[in-house]
């Protein structure tokens, strides 16, 4: 009975030896398959260089090309103000009467002087009046005629330019005080300044095209040119700044509108990738590619330049003919071995 009891204790042991041996052989060729079944499938393009316009945009405001301050030379008080906020003027138009009392005075001044020079003038050519009485009344009457004339000017104020009335601070009858009385802005055309990297100083010019949008207008865009580069650099932000000027002759566009400026600095040859290959670095703003080469991909930080469309422009990071991957970054890391697929 004890000789049986062994043999079935053996023969318990020798099968449970051979299953727990057949188990792990199948368990290490399951995780082979596994291992096998977890490379990453990407897929693949190849990029080439092309040329690209260099783009730069700058966000700026409106300025008028000429703004003047309508203001007499002395305080008066103010007789008449005949246009309002937004009428169009023109150069040499009135704008304001002052008070034209003491002009009067003067004007009744210069008359009566004007008789009594014409009488001694007439005595001086017949002897009846020396060579110094003669050339006092003249000298008296031309300092007042030049009085007259300035307080005509300061009596009657007009526009030295053609533009548009953009402010009025006083109202009829009011004396003058320290504000203008009207403000007269040339608005075509008008003006707009940026501020230009130092590295593109040596590309700047007037040639240069130039295009703006503003947020009133939408995607409408307006052709400028650069009107002045200012010739010295900032030493603190590196910059120098650079007026546009747009002629708006349809005065579309008014001083105080916020505008992007957009300044082609002609083109370079480039590494253009779809944007799909792009991938940017959780917590950080570094943008990086994968490249593949014999069955791994690499891991190549780039700079991005202009997005155009479904595709970036790449400043460096991946040189011509490089194979990027555009699909399956999930799981990847840098020399990983992959499976490229259509």
């Amino acid at each position: 009975m004890k000789k049986n009891l062994t043999f079935i204790a053996l023969a318990a042991t020798a099968i449970l030896c051979s299953c727990g041996s057949s188990e792990k052989t199948e368990t290490a060729e399951a995780t082979q398959v596994e291992v096998q079944q977890e490379k990453p499938k990407v897929k693949i393009a190849q990029v080439v260089a092309e040329e690209v316009a260099q783009l730069e945009q700058y966000t700026t405001t409106v300025e008028a090309e000429v703004k003047n301050n309508i203001i007499p030379s002395s305080a008066l008080r103010i007789e008449k103000i005949l246009v309002e906020v937004g009428d169009n003027v023109r150069k040499g138009q009135k704008l304001v009467l002052l008070d034209a009392s003491s002009l009067d005075q003067l004007k009744l001044q210069v008359e009566n002087q004007e008789i009594d020079f014409k009488r001694i003038e007439e005595l001086y050519k017949v002897g009846g009046a020396s060579k110094a009485e003669y050339d006092n009344a003249r000298t008296q009457l031309e300092v007042n005629k030049r009085a007259l004339a300035n307080k005509l000017e300061n009596t009657v104020l007009v526009s030295p330019i053609d533009g548009v009335v953009s402010a009025r601070n006083y109202d009829n009858g009011d004396m003058y005080g320290s504000k203008p009385i009207l403000v007269v802005e040339q608005i075509s055309p008008v003006k707009m300044k940026i501020n230009v990297s130092e590295s593109l100083y040596a590309q700047t010019n007037k040639s240069l095209a130039v295009t703006a949008t503003f947020d009133t207008y939408g995607d409408e865009k307006f052709t400028g040119k650069i009107d002045i580069i200012y010739p010295t650099i900032d030493a603190t932000t590196h910059t120098f700044p650079v007026e546009i000027k747009i002629a708006n002759n349809d005065r579309k566009v008014r001083p105080g509108m916020f505008g992007q400026v957009t300044v082609n600095f002609g083109t370079k040859s480039h590494v253009v990738v779809p944007d799909q290959a792009v991938v940017k670095q959780a917590g950080a703003g570094d943008y990086y590619v994968y490249t593949y080469e014999n069955g791994r991909v690499t891991y190549n930080k780039v700079e991005l330049g202009r997005r155009m469309g479904d595709k970036y422009e790449l400043i460096s990071g991946i040189e011509p003919g490089s194979s990027v991957v555009i699909a399956g970054h999930t799981g990847l890391n840098n020399g990983k071995e992959v499976e490229v697929i259509e």
